[in-house]
């Protein structure tokens, strides 16, 4: 490898994964939800939060719908 590289003439380009990128968004969760991800989380070596996103994101491909029965 040589020690230095001339990048001068390089071509720049957008990023092509820029608009895939991650928003930051504030939510609140139940402290017993956030265990939950984090426990899988120490089990699978993944980041709780990156779990919660794929939960999320596999939820939103299926097009899964909240049943929600409240009990009188």
């Amino acid at each position: 490898m040589k020690k230095e590289y001339d990048l001068s003439k390089m071509k720049s380009r957008k990023n092509p994964y820029a608009s895939k990128l991650k928003k930051p968004v504030t939510i609140r969760l139940s402290e017993d939800v956030i265990d939950y991800f984090k426990g899988m989380a120490e089990e699978s070596g993944v980041p709780y939060q990156s779990l919660i996103n794929l939960y999320l994101r596999d939820c939103a491909s299926q097009h899964r719908k909240v049943d929600i029965q409240w009990q009188p």
